[in-house]
């Protein structure tokens, strides 16, 4: 008899958890906007999710530790003239969020560390530049203050954040809506899909489509595409019997899937979540009640299905931590922030080990938060990986950095003189809108603590009335 040689893996292992009830987010109304967007974004610090909101659009942001129940008045980040449609955490600074919305802007927001007494109205910079509403956005891996949106007007747009210009724009690439965008490791490179059912490679800096693939998948509904860390792409979409189906492929040979896997007949389109240190594969479907992962390995089938794990409730959006802000003593490699109706709870992936020490082989260095290249860099032709650091001793979030915007004198091109000195943010004047938010603060806690004396004053007086009356 012929023994099944079972395949070797570190990660087969992999179980999901829903973390328990306290330590989920309560009371959340979480945005009914039909966008296959995740809604959900999350850092080593934050949790943004986009809310329902009257009168235009708007996301809360909660510190990762106040978990619970929120309290209805809870401030939100609002500024927006209609609904969010998507948010993106800067991979460089745990304190800037941007969000797109149905009103063709891009708002870029600083989130204070402390819990702010009001809403937050006032974005560092408004982007505008799209003609309909923008449904995408990711900064770059690894350049500074470089953003990616792309709209419902079919156009690609690349901003420099730090000063509020377009550095590119790619406005013929698509004849259609766009459904996904994603960078490369070291963001030379662009995958997008479209309604065209075509999937492209695309050198942004060249405005060139390097390679482009037609019907990746057979079905009508949305594909999604990322790269993986060798430069292979991990597609999602539908066979012509509405099987959704992950595919593989080898952008120098697009003939034919490297791998293909057929899952099941489903509506949802799904949102592929890829972690470069596993190399591991996580699909979530908007509405499904799962997540099935696979492995993605140099050896043939190429792609492993690991597991599947599962709940009762269906998931509205889904948050992906990056890795630094996972728990490494506890062997965590991945953690979902899965958004029900009116809740996100955090859903944990472990891979079982009987050792307390740190597992070298789990955790390989990662994309830390220094940006590789600035923004001129990159334009101007230069690549760089990400700068990586380790996670033995865990990782502590660094203190809150503000991110100064130089909207440049379009009038005056004349070039800087002298050396050219980059001014922290230590050495940079205040602006006037930090000052009075500042003073605001400053006035919203005074008034707090007043009440709150008053309050102990009565208390007190309370309290003698009641020692009398005994005597």
């Amino acid at each position: 008899m012929s023994r099944r040689v079972v395949r070797q893996s570190k990660f087969r292992h992999v179980f999901g958890q829903a973390a328990k009830a306290d330590q989920a987010y309560e009371d959340i109304r979480v945005s009914k906007v039909t966008w296959d967007s995740s809604f959900c974004a999350v850092n080593p610090k934050f949790l943004a999710i986009i809310v329902e909101a009257g009168g235009g659009g708007a996301f809360i942001v909660l510190p990762l530790a106040k978990t619970g129940r929120v309290d209805k008045n809870y401030p939100l980040v609002t500024g927006h003239t209609a609904p969010v449609l998507d948010i993106d955490w800067c991979p460089h600074n745990d304190n800037v969020i941007a969000s797109a919305s149905d009103d063709t802007t891009i708002m870029v927001w600083q989130i204070p560390d402390y819990t702010p007494v009001r809403n937050i109205t006032e974005p560092i910079i408004t982007l505008e530049g799209h003609s309909k509403r923008v449904g995408i956005l990711s900064w770059h891996p690894t350049a500074r203050n470089v953003l990616l949106s792309a709209g419902g007007d079919n156009v690609i747009i690349v901003w420099n954040v730090g000063t509020g210009e377009v550095l590119l724009s790619l406005d013929d690439m698509h004849p259609d809506v766009i459904h996904s965008v994603c960078w490369n490791t070291n963001g030379s490179l662009l995958a997008t899909t479209c309604k065209d059912k075509t999937l492209r490679i695309i050198d942004p800096r060249k405005g060139q489509v390097v390679a482009e693939r037609a019907r990746p998948h057979e079905g009508a509904r949305p594909l999604r595409a990322v790269f993986t860390t060798d430069g292979k792409l991990l597609s999602t979409g539908f066979s012509r019997m509405s099987e959704r189906q992950l595919a593989l492929w080898d952008p120098n040979n697009f003939e034919e899937p490297v791998a293909l896997q057929e899952m099941d007949t489903s509506n949802g389109v799904l949102l592929p979540f890829y972690d470069p240190d596993s190399s591991i594969v996580y699909l979530c479907g908007k509405g499904d009640s799962s997540i099935r992962y696979f492995e993605i390995t140099e050896e043939p089938p190429f792609v492993h299905y690991l597991n599947t794990f599962s709940s009762k409730e269906p998931q509205r959006g889904m948050g992906f931590m990056p890795k630094r802000g996972l728990d490494v003593s506890k062997c965590e490699i991945a953690r979902f922030y899965k958004l029900h109706e009116r809740k996100c709870e955090p859903i944990v992936m472990t891979v079982p080990r009987k050792s307390d020490l740190f597992q070298d082989d789990l955790y390989p260095d990662t994309p830390g938060p220094e940006p590789a290249l600035e923004a001129e860099e990159w334009l101007s032709g230069q690549d760089a990986d990400p700068v990586l650091i380790s996670l033995r001793d865990g990782y502590v979030p660094p203190k809150h950095r503000e991110l100064r915007v130089t909207k440049r004198n379009i009038l005056d091109v004349r070039p800087p003189s002298g050396p050219r000195r980059s001014q922290s943010a230590s050495d940079a004047p205040l602006s006037q809108h930090t000052l009075e938010t500042l003073l605001e603060e400053i006035k919203a806690l005074r008034e707090q603590v007043q009440a709150q004396e008053q309050r102990i004053t009565s208390l007190e007086n309370m309290l003698c009335e009641l020692v009398d009356g005994t005597d």
